[in-house]
């Protein structure tokens, strides 16, 4: 399997589970502020690897691109 098929199906569980969490909070769904405090945890920390792997992501594109610039100098040339 395709290592960008792969990383698409993991971001779509990830943010699957973060909209489940989300639905929960918003439709007063927590009975405890310990469990309110749990889940927006789990908030940041589903939002902070969707951040690392779309940054991994870009830096991966960026990579890929390097070698199809034609640098032909600068002006002053």
């Amino acid at each position: 399997m395709d290592d960008l098929v792969i990383i698409s199906k993991l971001q779509r569980t990830i943010n699957d589970r973060l909209q489940t969490v989300v639905d929960i909070i918003c439709t007063g769904g927590i009975d405890s502020m310990e469990k309110y405090n749990y889940m927006l945890g789990q908030i940041r920390t589903y939002q902070t690897t969707l951040q690392d792997i779309s940054s991994l992501l870009e830096k991966k594109e960026q990579k890929d691109h390097d070698g199809n610039v034609i640098n032909f100098g600068s002006a002053e040339d």
